[in-house]
């Protein structure tokens, strides 16, 4: 993990190693001053010898300024390499996360990554700060300190031995309680980031139910639970305060005690017990400094690991390691005895064979190029399941999906992605001009080819009444579009890539019946060629096409024309019969 981390520090390389320095040279300016003003005192002030204090005077003025200037130099350099650490470790996540698949994603919720990305690496960073300073001027500070304790007057210095002892013990006790603390903390972040992610982005229905008290209550609940982990840390960590000024004190009084008899006997001078005053306090603040230390640093090791967790997570779904396929040949799509589980983390309780719960199982299913195939079924019966393995948003458990005779395993995932286009149940867009969300779609479109896109999904119909038509500002989420505004976008941004696979997931559902008419007929009279895989709760939506599939519990139950279907395939039948009957969309296993 340490050397992981080390590899961000890159191109900043050079001032992570000029910090110590300059920070060494800083320590070694300010443990000599103290020294200096000894010979004040003693070879100027007591012996009345003016010039002697204005020579030591003028050397510690100019040690002075060096220790001022390497300390600039010092935060300068470790403001600059930390900051670069950040930065590259935050670049390195966000990376990784873009190369992960759907399953990969499943296993950090939003907010999770999130906190990862924003206060982990914020710890780590004031971790690699106080790595290149403190850690480096806190040991040094010490050693130095107590070397020029013992070179002034040795019997003196077991005073500062007495008092090391005292307070790293009590320095010890204190972070042995506080680091199992610390590891609490980051996933009470996650649970408050979560609340507040999922309230925000859902605010116009928590206000549409009045739900304000109740996501109070639950903000609260996560934010109290932080809160009870932070009280109990600070007050163990606000021990080391008062217990550091009691040892202090201590020793202060101990070298006055015994400065004076020292001094009497002529073993010490005025100035030497004024030196040691300063250095007893550099000493025990530097012992305060390395209890600081490895509080902060056992903290960032939970966020170290969760960050490197992160960066060395490796997507599950890749490209072939040679010989990838980068040319889709036609749209025919071959399901050979397809069986697929989310795995642990499945919501579904459909078919179960070999101990594993599938979301589909046994699908075999063979479907022409250029045909139009509609796929209906309740909610939960494994029809998004089924899209999501054509483009390989996730890899098969059993059997294989083929798209152009070819194992969609095989395919570089830039080409097949490009030749399988998926508009997704979730209608997402961005924040930027109704242009910009279709070039997703095609990064260099043209106007003309928005246009035409466009026309087809029938969003040329809201667009051209939008004040700055295609140059429209939408806000993040498509918020200041309706449902089904935004479903006509998604589908025209995903025919821009000009497919030879077009899957639209419940793509339509907030579209009027006229509307959906449209889009259907623009589909099959002008994309004839196109591979079209519809899924619908509707039945009307899918009744033109070529075929139909019927799916219960993750199996196909019946594939055939709509008219067949309704003659022979008893679910599909009640699909029917319900939807005509009672005019609405069938979303329930039939029995």
């Amino acid at each position: 993990m340490i050397k992981k981390l080390i590899q961000q520090v890159g191109q900043f390389r050079t001032a992570a190693i000029l910090t110590p320095v300059f920070t060494a040279l800083e320590v070694v300016m300010g443990v000599l001053i103290p020294y200096v003003t000894s010979w004040i005192i003693d070879r100027g002030i007591l012996a009345g010898d003016i010039n002697k204090v204005y020579l030591y005077g003028g050397l510690m003025l100019v040690m002075a300024f060096f220790s001022m200037m390497f300390g600039i130099l010092s935060g300068r350099f470790s403001a600059y390499a930390s900051s670069g650490f950040a930065y590259n470790l935050r670049n390195a996540m966000y990376e990784n996360i873009q190369t992960f698949s759907f399953s990969n994603i499943d296993k950090y919720s939003s907010a999770g990554l999130i906190t990862r990305m924003t206060t982990d690496v914020q710890s780590l960073q004031q971790a690699f700060q106080m790595l290149m300073r403190i850690s480096v001027r806190a040991p040094l500070n010490l050693i130095f300190s107590v070397f020029m304790c013992v070179f002034i007057n040795l019997k003196m210095s077991t005073i500062f031995v007495v008092a090391l002892i005292i307070l790293g013990t009590a320095l010890y006790l204190i972070i042995s309680r506080t680091v199992k603390l610390f590891a609490q903390v980051f996933q009470r972040y996650d649970d408050l980031n979560g609340s507040v992610q999922e309230n925000i982005s859902a605010i116009r229905v928590v206000k549409a139910f009045v739900r304000e008290d109740f996501e109070n209550k639950k903000f609260s609940k996560a934010a109290n639970a932080l809160y009870r982990l932070f009280v109990k840390t600070e007050s163990l960590q606000a021990l080391n305060h008062p217990i550091m000024m009691l040892v202090v004190y201590g020793c202060i009084i101990s070298l006055s005690w015994f400065g004076a008899q020292f001094i009497v006997i002529g073993e010490l001078t005025t100035g030497q017990l004024t030196s040691l005053f300063t250095y007893v306090m550099s000493i025990l603040s530097s012992l305060m400094m390395l209890s600081m230390i490895f509080v902060n640093l056992t903290m960032s090791a939970a966020s170290a690991k969760r960050v490197v967790e992160i960066i060395d997570e490796k997507a599950d779904i890749k490209n072939p390691e040679r010989d990838a396929v980068k040319e889709v040949k036609d749209g025919s799509i071959d399901f050979s005895h397809v069986s697929f589980s989310y795995g642990n983390k499945s919501q579904n309780t459909l078919g179960q064979e070999s101990g594993k719960v599938y979301a589909i199982c046994d699908v075999d299913l063979h479907i022409k190029s250029g045909e139009t195939i509609g796929v209906i079924g309740g909610t939960g019966c494994g029809k998004s399941s089924l899209a999501t393995l054509v483009s390989r948003l996730y890899d098969v458990s059993d059997g294989s999906v083929k798209v152009g005779g070819v194992d969609v395993r095989q395919y570089d995932l830039t080409t097949l992605r490009n030749e399988v286009s998926m508009v997704l149940q979730n209608n997402t867009l961005f924040s930027g001009t109704v242009l910009d969300n279709l070039r997703w779609g095609k990064e260099d479109a043209t106007l003309d080819e928005c246009m035409e896109a466009c026309r087809l999904a029938c969003a040329d119909e809201f667009i051209n009444q939008m004040p700055d038509g295609y140059n429209t500002y939408i806000e993040q989420n498509g918020s200041n579009l309706s449902g089904g505004q935004k479903q006509r976008l998604c589908i025209a941004r995903a025919l821009l890539k000009k497919p030879k696979v077009l899957i639209l997931d419940d793509s339509t559902s907030a579209c009027d019946t006229e509307t959906d008419a449209k889009i259907q007929r623009a589909f099959r009279e002008e994309m004839p060629d196109v591979t079209k895989l519809i899924i619908a709760q509707r039945i009307q939506s899918v009744q033109h096409a070529d075929r139909i599939v019927v799916m219960q519990s993750g199996r196909i139950t019946g594939f055939d024309t709509h008219e067949n279907l309704l003659k022979n395939n008893s679910i599909y039948q009640e699909i029917y019969q319900i939807q005509t009957k009672d005019s609405g969309d069938f979303d329930g296993e039939p029995k």
